[in-house]
């Protein structure tokens, strides 16, 4: 009898609890769904209004003292890649791509799409702390919006005020904001990058539609 019981708990429950296992793990979502532990409402250091967004980025780096100095270190803030075998210089910044040509005749404009501010000529500062624009990518409000030929320079319309109480994690919408209207409209730079790929279904993109 004891056998019997043996072999119906080998064959039949154990496959039956790693069925039930596996299903488990491909109806989980990847990651936890997380809510932030700081209410930037509440921060003093924002409790103002700010004239330009400069001002914003002078007051997010009291507390967060190393996120300026570590964005300088990516390719989002110099637009450029030195190429470790010639020492080449690449990158939008300095050569000629199939699309948007260069950024060299036109700054102002494409410096919307820069993680900074003031952008317009080849005299930028790169090393100011302050020139880093904290809130195109940690906007939750969905209100931030750069002017299009100022060197990337927030919009007179935005409350700065009222995004930079509202900062969260970067999103799918925030990076869109750039990467989505490349070149100047939804899907204009990047064929396969628009804004159905903020929230797609699965037959339209199997890995963007497992959303967290």
């Amino acid at each position: 009898m004891r056998s019997l019981i043996t072999k119906i708990y080998i064959n039949c429950v154990i496959p039956t609890l790693w069925i039930a296992m596996l299903f488990a793990c491909v109806a989980a979502p990847a990651y936890a769904q997380t809510t932030s532990t700081a209410d930037h409402a509440k921060f003093k250091e924002l409790q103002k209004t700010f004239k330009t967004g400069p001002e914003v980025t002078s007051a997010c780096i009291k507390c967060h003292t190393e996120a300026a100095k570590q964005l300088h270190k990516t390719k989002h803030w110099t637009w450029e890649f030195l190429n470790p075998d010639n020492k080449q210089r690449l990158g939008k910044r300095n050569v000629l791509n199939n699309f948007c040509i260069t950024p060299q005749s036109n700054f102002a404009h494409c410096a919307k799409c820069h993680a900074g501010y003031g952008w317009v000529d080849a005299n930028y500062d790169f090393t100011v702390q302050e020139n880093v624009d904290c809130l195109v990518c940690h906007d939750n409000t969905g209100t931030y919006r750069k002017a299009g030929d100022n060197g990337g320079l927030p919009k007179e319309t935005v409350d700065l005020k009222y995004v930079a109480q509202n900062v969260g994690k970067t999103s799918r919408d925030s990076c869109g904001a750039c990467h989505f209207y490349g070149g100047g409209g939804n899907g204009v730079k990047h064929g396969d990058m628009d804004t159905s790929l903020a929230v797609p279904d699965l037959e339209l993109d199997v890995h963007m539609d497992a959303l967290v």
